[in-house]
């Protein structure tokens, strides 16, 4: 019993994975998103604040599930899965977000803000893309969780 109690709980730490394309990728969509957020900031724009921040604050929670390995630990859902069904959604609506963004504006924080939404867009098309073509349903979790890796 005493020994349980010694034993120390270890995080990994995988800084391969910010050097990786999807981990780069990640780290472009946290930046477009705090510019966008700078950018509707400016302009004042609450439905356009709590959006970026919103996606932001996922973003960085899936990108700190990778980098700590958690998604080795926390096997109760697929998260490759998890992530591209996100960058989907996130893509849908940051697509009608920016388009909305541009055509209505005032300030022209709100339009710079609506083009940098349309270029995290375009990232979130390209991460979704990516992940999709790496998830396979035919074969075993491990090996695909392995091939998503690289």
């Amino acid at each position: 019993m005493a020994e349980n109690q010694n034993r120390i709980t270890t995080i990994e730490l995988d800084t391969a994975f910010i050097k990786s394309k999807r981990g780069i990728l990640k780290v472009a969509e946290m930046v477009t998103l705090l510019v966008a957020f700078v950018c509707f900031t400016a302009a004042s724009r609450p439905m356009y604040i709590t959006a970026t921040v919103l996606e932001f604050v996922i973003t960085a929670l899936l990108l700190l599930l990778y980098v700590f390995k958690l998604n080795k630990t926390l096997t109760f859902f697929f998260w490759p899965l998890v992530d591209v069904l996100n960058s989907a959604f996130a893509a849908v609506y940051f697509i009608v977000l920016s388009l909305l963004a541009m055509t209505t504006y005032t300030v022209t924080g709100t339009l710079v803000g609506g083009i940098v939404a349309f270029m995290l867009a375009g990232l979130l098309c390209v991460d979704c893309f990516m992940l999709f073509k790496n998830i396979t349903f035919n074969k075993p979790r491990s090996e695909a969780q392995g091939r998503d890796e690289q």
